[in-house]
């Protein structure tokens, strides 16, 4: 069997372009059944963690109150309305008033400094930080589900400098911002990304 040239020429080309081709249909089709598969499960996961079933789709945040003493004025409105922006930039459910699937009260209940990073400097015990500690109760309500509904302290810290003045961290909204949104991380992910 003799072949002419174009068609030997001819078949060199389908043996060079076929293994590719195959190859990069099968992968494309891979592709698009994980994405499919991805993207179309039932509803209540979602790329940012959230664990919310497709029946919740309000939310209400009442004002988040501060009980401590030492704490700033601003921190009641700051802290609710942080809460409130997260969980709007972090889900898909509307914002009402009140008697919303999901609801969430609470209080402030400690804010404190505390000398941290204890250290001996020419035999006397100086602070080499300050930590700010806060602390907030939350009562999380699931109108479709209460199995998911807790009421829990949640807490946490962040150590300053000791030269810093106490006074201008209280009065420094970015400043307790950084811990408050730790605090606002840690009650989304028990609520709604079951973490």
């Amino acid at each position: 069997m003799t072949w002419s040239k174009s068609e030997a020429a001819v078949s060199r080309k389908q043996l060079a372009v076929s293994p590719f081709s195959l190859f990069s249909r099968r992968a494309i089709r891979c592709l698009l059944l994980a994405i499919s598969l991805l993207t179309s499960s039932c509803g209540i996961y979602s790329f940012n963690g959230t664990n919310i079933d497709p029946a919740v789709r309000t939310i209400s945040i009442a004002t988040i109150t501060n009980n401590a003493p030492q704490g700033p004025a601003f921190l009641t409105q700051r802290f609710t309305e942080d809460l409130k922006d997260y969980f709007q930039r972090n889900t898909n459910l509307k914002l009402v008033p009140r008697d919303g699937d999901l609801q969430f009260d609470g209080n402030i209940v400690a804010y404190d400094f505390a000398p941290a990073a204890i250290q001996k400097i020419d035999g006397i015990d100086q602070a080499g930080a300050n930590r700010l500690t806060i602390q907030v109760k939350i009562r999380f309500t699931n109108t479709k589900d209460d199995k998911q509904s807790f009421e829990q302290l949640f807490q946490n810290f962040d150590d300053y400098a000791a030269n810093r003045n106490i006074a201008t961290i209280n009065n420094d909204p970015t400043a307790v911002r950084t811990t408050t949104d730790k605090i606002i991380t840690d009650i989304f992910n028990k609520s709604v990304a079951n973490w």
